[in-house]
């Protein structure tokens, strides 16, 4: 990657922040020598108190020379300093990035190309707010880093961000990540507490619900869109991730195997439906080798292939009987459930419940 920015506050020359009308967190940022103002298309929906949310930034419409420039200011406005690194500064950098305002915390969308954010010891010294920010990657992977910690984000995974100390993340071609943003004086934990917590967050119970509902946040917030629900939405999600947080900072620290198997079996359940899962690919996606991972499902007294074949056969039981599926093939069912072969299937099935599908469909 190549620099595309010099280090914020050079705002001279770069991008001036102003304050903008309605709102106090959202800046107004006017490209020099271009005479291009982004809020003048940024779509700010009124009466923000109901929804506030604005499109920061939509690079569709500026000429190319101008989007790195725009893209650091709306950076700048919407999170912490640092500095803003594209991955082809001279190429087609493209982006689009949303804002919601839900009272103290803010939700924050970014999707288009190639970036890297690097947050320095000297940004942290500048200052900003004492924040931090719970991310899932919606669209393609990141890379993350921070206090000597590397996380490979893969698409559905949630990254938990200290805006108060130095970090690095980025993304290579086209991705998306949105990050609910939240002062550590509403979340209600130290900044230590959170840090300790940060590398336990699979190992909670909590991750899928939270995971599950930051994804849903901006269908969420459409469907109350004129209402004045949003800043208790926001409320309810600082909650939300405070009890994320707290479940796993409560308590001594789990061993890395369990950590590492919870994670697998997280990963696993995501990719059932994929029938080219296999103990060759689910180690490659944990850098171990196969061998530790049949060991780690012998410490918890189970069998890779069978906990992978019972969870499949479940799924695909409650499908056979859903009204919404009752004309569809019973292949093709158990197929979207990785068994390919239907005779094998049939096998597996009458192993299970002592009958065939088409005799489980029929009784049910």
């Amino acid at each position: 990657m190549v620099s595309a920015m010099i280090a914020y506050p050079s705002v001279v020359g770069t991008a001036r922040l102003q304050p903008s009308c309605g709102y106090a967190r959202l800046r107004r940022m006017t490209v020099h020598g271009s005479g291009l103002c982004l809020h003048s298309f940024a779509h700010q929906v009124q009466g923000w108190r109901g929804m506030a949310m604005a499109v920061l930034l939509d690079t569709a419409a500026l000429p190319r020379q101008d989007r790195a420039e725009a893209f650091y200011a709306a950076m700048m406005s919407a999170s912490v300093p640092s500095r803003v690194e594209h991955e082809d500064p001279s190429g087609n950098v493209h982006a689009r990035m949303d804002f919601w305002l839900l009272g103290t915390p803010d939700l924050f969308r970014n999707e288009g190309s190639g970036i890297r954010l690097v947050r320095t010891p000297k940004h942290v010294r500048i200052g900003g707010p004492e924040r931090l920010a719970l991310a899932v990657q919606v669209i393609g992977e990141g890379q993350f880093s921070q206090a000597g910690h590397d996380q490979r984000v893969r698409t559905g995974e949630l990254m938990l961000v200290d805006l108060t100390a130095a970090y690095e993340f980025g993304w290579s071609g086209h991705s998306a990540s949105q990050a609910f943003q939240i002062d550590y004086r509403d979340l209600g934990l130290s900044v230590e507490a959170v840090r300790a917590a940060a590398h336990r967050l699979p190992a909670s119970p909590l991750y899928e619900l939270v995971l599950h509902h930051l994804t849903a946040l901006p269908g969420i917030l459409a469907a109350i869109k004129g209402t004045t629900s949003a800043e208790m939405v926001g409320a309810a999600t600082t909650q939300l991730v405070r009890a994320l947080l707290t479940s796993v900072a409560d308590h001594d620290a789990p061993a890395p195997a369990d950590v590492l198997f919870t994670r697998i079996l997280w990963y696993a359940r995501r990719h059932l439906s994929d029938p080219e899962l296999s103990a060759a690919r689910i180690a490659a996606e944990h850098n171990i080798s196969v061998r530790y991972l049949y060991k780690l499902f012998a410490e918890h007294q189970l069998s890779l292939e069978q906990w992978l074949i019972t969870r499949r056969l479940a799924h695909a039981t409650r499908q056979l009987t859903d009204p919404a599926s009752r004309h569809r093939p019973i292949a093709s069912i158990a197929a979207a459930w990785g068994f390919l072969d239907a005779g094998h299937f049939t096998r597996r099935f009458r192993a299970a419940h002592g009958m065939t599908p088409q005799e489980w469909r029929r009784m049910h």
